[in-house]
């Protein structure tokens, strides 16, 4: 596994045109087959993922260059875990701005092929899968 102090992380800062960023989340994506689940998480639980996400987007954006785009996905429905995490890590990093999804996708298929579009944001909920994306923009 490596961390953004690992050396050659390091050495990438700044230089990389595309960056995704995930990480376990809450997993409320499997409720289908683990229906325990929503009695096992709990409110801390969430928040404390929630933390953790926002640290490694914050680690993940110091690599994306001017103009560059970085990726924030995650197999969840939970606000906390998604939106809540992109507007925090845009309130802090103004030199990211978020690229609206119909932008990033291509005006036409994005609603049939990707799910239904929110906050600019890709959010897609079937019966097999949860997908969350935001895609941010470095500006300068």
């Amino acid at each position: 596994m490596v961390n953004e102090n690992d050396i050659k992380v390091k050495r990438l800062a700044g230089k990389i045109d595309r960056v995704l960023s995930t990480r376990r989340a809450a997993a409320f994506g499997t409720l289908r087959r683990n229906p325990d689940l929503k009695w096992r998480q709990t409110a801390a639980g969430i928040a404390e993922l929630a933390a953790k996400q926002g640290r490694i987007l914050t680690a993940a954006a110091a690599l994306v260059k001017s103009g560059g785009r970085l990726v924030y996905a995650t197999c969840s429905f939970v606000r906390a875990e998604n939106q809540d995490v992109v507007t925090a890590f845009l309130a802090a990093h103004p030199q990211f701005q978020v690229l609206p999804a119909n932008e990033a996708l291509g005006a036409t298929a994005h609603r049939a092929r990707y799910g239904r579009i929110t906050c600019n944001c890709i959010r897609s909920i079937t019966a097999a899968t949860v997908f969350f994306a935001a895609v941010l923009v470095r500006k300068t």
